[in-house]
């Protein structure tokens, strides 16, 4: 394996990762708009589309007909998504914490 061949697995890589923040992201934000949102079905259909189309145009382009860019591209995606799971359970269990020290009396 070449120094440039590894360069372009790494851009993959970051790429699988962008891609993964944008669909997990775009899925979070959808879901804390839908909750308050009177259209729920359009939201959560207009989201995934979008969604879907911007992440599959993102796949065709970085992998471009090489195994190997879609393994490194599919890796980033799941790791992203484990990184936002992570981060967005840390921010809830934060976020309980203020509130239970809030909703009692001295």
């Amino acid at each position: 394996m070449t120094a440039g061949n590894c360069f372009v697995l790494t851009g993959a890589f970051l790429a699988g990762m962008v891609l993964g923040g944008v669909f997990f992201g775009g899925l979070w934000l959808t879901i804390r708009h839908t909750l308050s949102s009177a259209a729920l079905g359009l939201w959560l259909v207009a989201s995934l589309v979008l969604r879907m189309a911007i992440v599959l145009l993102g796949f065709y382009v970085v992998v471009a007909g090489d195994w190997r860019r879609l393994m490194a591209c599919l890796i980033g995606f799941v790791l992203a998504r484990s990184m936002i799971a992570r981060v967005l359970q840390a921010r809830r269990s934060d976020e309980r914490a203020a509130v239970s020290e809030v909703s009692h009396a001295p």
